[in-house]
């Protein structure tokens, strides 16, 4: 799922930053047109979290995905829906840029924390 209206960073240097998710990788968890709330530093990224981040073979699209392992300094992501791999079976490593605490639009809550 790659995220829409920002460009390869977080635009906002504040903890907590807004941004919007187009696409189907992380369906059923996350849907095209949800509005998160993304926060930058905080707790240490774990293993389940969802998270926005850069592969590094592709430092022009941000992307939403759930976080499976720490690897060679980054993330090795995953999307929810089996049915798309374009995560890390396909670009690699990632950069991870912060954690989605919270989806404020169309259906609040927080995102479910998958057991990897």
């Amino acid at each position: 799922m790659t995220v829409g209206g920002s460009g390869p960073t977080l635009r906002s240097r504040a903890p907590f930053t807004a941004v919007g998710v187009t696409g189907p990788s992380m369906s059923p968890t996350l849907r095209h047109g949800d509005a998160l709330l993304v926060r930058r530093g905080g707790r240490p990224i774990r293993p389940g979290d969802v998270v926005v981040a850069v592969f590094r073979s592709r430092p022009d699209l941000l992307v939403v995905k759930r976080a499976v392992r720490p690897q060679d300094g980054g993330w090795w992501l995953h999307g929810d829906n089996a049915l798309v791999t374009d995560d890390s079976r396909v670009y690699g490593v990632a950069d991870v840029l912060g954690r989605v605490v919270f989806r404020y639009w169309p259906h609040p809550g927080r995102p479910a924390t998958a057991p990897i």
